[in-house]
Parts: C-alpha cells; structure tokens; sequence
C-alpha cells in the first residue's frame, strides 16, 4: 500500500516564493526560468521515487511468492515541496537555484518502507542494494544505534537511473526503513517535537525513551513467535 501527499503546483505562487527567496522580481525572466527549473526538478525526482517505488513492490511480491511471507507493512513516500526545498536552501546558506538543490539536498525525493518485523527492514534493504543499477550514497543505521532520545530506523540514500526523453538522469532517493512500533514511536515523537504548541516537552522525554525500549523488547518477542511459526511451516512440508 502507498499513502503518497501530493499538493497542486501553482505557478503565481511559485513565482512569488522564487522571488522572496532571491531578492527578484516576480516578472523577471530569471525568476522564470528558475521556476521552470523547479518544476522540472520535482518531476525528475518524483520519477526516481516511482523506480523505487516499483522496484521495492516488486521485491516484496516475489518475497511472499517464495517465503509466504511479505516484509514490506506499507509504504508511504513525498517529494520535498518547491517551497519546503526553498526553505532549505536558504537555511543551509546555499545558492536558490534548482542546480544547487540538486547537487546538495539529499532528501528531495523520499519514501518510507515500515516493516513487519526488523529482519525484514535489512532483508529489504539487501535485496534493494543488490540491484545492478541501485548505488548507496549514504547509509546510516539508528537501530543498532538509536539516537539518544529513542528514535530508531535504518536510512539509506540511493541513486536510481531515471530513465527520461532527452536521456537517463541519476537522482537520490533517501529511504527510510522501520518496524510498524519503530514509526508509531516516530509519529508520535514527531508530533510533540513539532506540534505540541505551548506544551512542556521536557515531562515526556524520559516516558518516549523507555516507550522505544519496551516496543523494541515487544517487537523482538514477536519477531522470535514469527520465525518459529516459519521454521515449524518448513518442517511440516
């Protein structure tokens, strides 16, 4: 299953952010243009999100044809608003230009792949990278090394060839793989991190910690019950 947001582009608007971003004037021809530039950004790396997209729905079809098993819980993906990548740039000092959004943003373009069971988040992870025209970028592992507020989760970031009419085009994609606790804690994380209004978030710091500790013992209680299930369906055959 894929929960993908998307949001209609409007072009006045566009212009209009461009434009504060850069000190242009709305009318001008290089505000244009970069707008331009833009929208074909988000059109580059929302094809590279559809490669991925299909390649990681076909892995876990194939994974249930032969192991009767699907890793892949459901996966939701996004790619970055023009807005949001302004945003961006601007706060990292960089230039506003879709060039320089392409050669430093590694998460333009972005999916979330929740797991079953945490096995299945390195299986995936392993089928994905063997792929000849998958190369990681980057990879960082928060379940072997949780960040000290509890916040677990593998992220990866690949380029995938995107196959267009004036030629093939390489884009990262940033890959986020969890366990189904991993991102209820996240959500939750998530939303008193950045919607919690006036509310003292200090009083459930300790509470989220031990909350990541106690889904992680669940989930592996659970993960053990699932593997034996397997071995037991194995030896009945």
């Amino acid at each position: 299953m894929f929960v993908e947001k998307n949001v209609p582009i409007n072009i006045e608007n566009l212009k209009n952010e461009v434009a504060r971003y850069t000190n242009q004037s709305v009318q001008s021809e290089d505000n244009f243009e970069q707008v331009v530039q833009f929208i074909k950004l988000e059109h580059i790396y929302g094809a590279a999100l559809e490669e991925i997209s299909t390649k990681l729905h076909i892995l876990d079809q194939d994974f249930q044809l032969k192991n009767s098993h699907n890793p892949i819980h459901h996966m939701e993906r996004r790619v970055k608003k023009i807005p949001s990548l302004l945003q961006k740039l601007k706060r990292k000092g960089l230039e506003i230009t879709a060039k320089t959004a392409q050669t430093h943003i590694m998460d333009i373009a972005g999916i979330r792949v929740v797991c079953n069971y945490m096995n299945d988040i390195y299986n995936v992870e392993q089928l994905l990278l063997q792929q000849a025209d998958i190369k990681l970028l980057k990879r960082k592992d928060y379940i072997q090394y949780p960040k000290a507020n509890g916040y677990k989760s593998l992220h990866i970031v690949v380029s995938v060839p995107v196959f267009l009419t004036d030629g093939t085009i390489d884009a990262p994609v940033e890959i986020q793989l969890r366990t189904i606790g991993m991102d209820m804690w996240a959500s939750l994380e998530h939303q008193l991190h950045y919607k919690s209004g006036n509310v003292d978030r200090n009083i459930y710091r300790q509470t989220l910690k031990e909350c990541a500790l106690e889904i992680g013992d669940v989930e592996r209680k659970m993960e053990r019950i699932h593997l034996n299930i397997q071995q037991d369906q194995i030896n009945e055959r």
